[in-house]
């Protein structure tokens, strides 16, 4: 009797010691879980908190990198008018049209500037450039295009900001873009405004000076253009200038448009390597697939140039080359566009020959063609 209760009291002290471990396991466990939890939950808010830094710090680091591309930009934009300003404001007298106020690019060190024609004028016009810090000199006009709606103006002066040229054929739909000019005069000079590139290779169909007057291959975009941003810049995420800004097109909100400019750049290399440049013609005009449904809707090309016409004293003049002919090749480069043409043809001298595929019905033939001087 008193072995068996002997033996059930050691069972008891036996069976407490074993829930005591138990329970001291229990509490290390539930301690050490406490302890990893708050240690996870400190390290986690650590790494947010880091994160949130370093997330702030890069969007602060963009937009200041952002901005010096803008500002890089600004300077490089000048103010071009006909007139002489005399300080008015275009508040009070439309300016903008008295004076025929636009923009322009500074293109080189030296004093080239990139335009439009209808801001600067005819070649060997004159006009005159308001530079940033508003000195004003007189610019000549060394080369201009009315189809095109670009010239170029040269000022005597050295060591200017220029913004540097970028690939207009290696953009994109919605690529971010902005546009830089003098709206409205020199009230709100150096505006700049943003948006995306809406379309690419737009034909639109303009009134000038009582006659329909194409321009091909344009670049639509949404960033706003206003009466005196003519001939400012537009230009990539890079600061990179892809455009002249056009506001021919004035009767619709929030379509702006742009020449691009890769067909200029031939011409831009000869003026730096140079300092001159004689323009080669070729005298025909034509049209591209998208121009053509706003001269004939019955009429149907699939690709080339269709010839609308041929001038009469030009080097085609005399070689059988009629209307409705298509120019499918110039030598061995395939056109497609009408500033394809163009750019070509910018890269040749007077009195260079060059080789037009042509189709006529159906047939295929060539020309050789010496090219005149313009």
């Amino acid at each position: 009797m008193y072995y068996e209760e002997k033996k059930k009291n050691k069972e008891k002290v036996i069976l407490y010691c074993f829930m005591v471990i138990i329970i001291a396991l229990l509490a290390i466990l539930i301690l050490r879980t406490g302890i990893n939890n708050t240690s996870t939950t400190t390290q986690y808010n650590a790494q947010k908190v880091n994160f949130e830094e370093n997330n702030a710090k890069q969007e602060e680091k963009s937009r200041t990198e952002k901005s010096n591309v803008i500002e890089k930009s600004v300077s490089s934009i000048v103010g071009i008018s006909k007139l002489k300003q005399s300080g008015s404001s275009v508040f009070v007298n439309r300016a903008e049209q008295k004076l025929g106020l636009g923009s322009g690019v500074i293109i080189t060190d030296n004093g080239y500037i990139l335009t439009n024609q209808h801001v600067a004028g005819n070649k060997y016009s004159s006009c005159y450039v308001t530079l940033e810090e508003g000195k004003v000199l007189e610019g000549n006009v060394v080369w201009a295009d009315n189809n095109i709606d670009l010239a170029i103006v040269k000022i005597n002066k050295g060591n200017l900001d220029y913004l540097e040229l970028g690939d207009s054929d290696s953009i994109y739909l919605a690529d971010e873009v902005y546009a830089i000019g003098n709206p409205l005069g020199l009230d709100f000079q150096k505006t700049v405004t943003k948006g995306i590139i809406s379309s690419l290779n737009r034909t639109i169909k303009i009134e000038d000076e009582g006659q329909n007057v194409y321009m091909e291959d344009l670049i639509q975009t949404d960033a706003t253009i206003n009466e005196g941003n003519s001939g400012g810049a537009l230009i990539n995420q890079a600061g990179e200038l892809i455009g002249i800004n056009s506001v021919k097109i004035s009767n619709a909100e929030g379509i702006g448009f742009a020449v691009p400019v890769n067909i200029v750049k031939p011409i831009i290399n000869r003026l730096i390597t140079d300092g001159k440049f004689e323009e080669a013609w070729l005298g025909i005009y034509g049209y591209d697939k998208e121009a053509i449904p706003y001269l004939d809707a019955n009429i149907q090309i699939e690709s080339g140039i269709y010839v609308a016409q041929v001038a009469l004293d030009g080097p085609l003049a005399n070689q059988d080359i009629k209307e409705g002919d298509i120019i499918t090749k110039i030598d061995h480069t395939v056109i497609s566009k009408m500033n394809d043409l163009k750019k070509y043809v910018y890269n040749k001298s007077p009195g260079d020959t060059v080789t037009l595929h042509m189709k006529r019905a159906g047939q295929s033939f060539t020309k050789q063609i010496t090219l005149a001087n313009k």
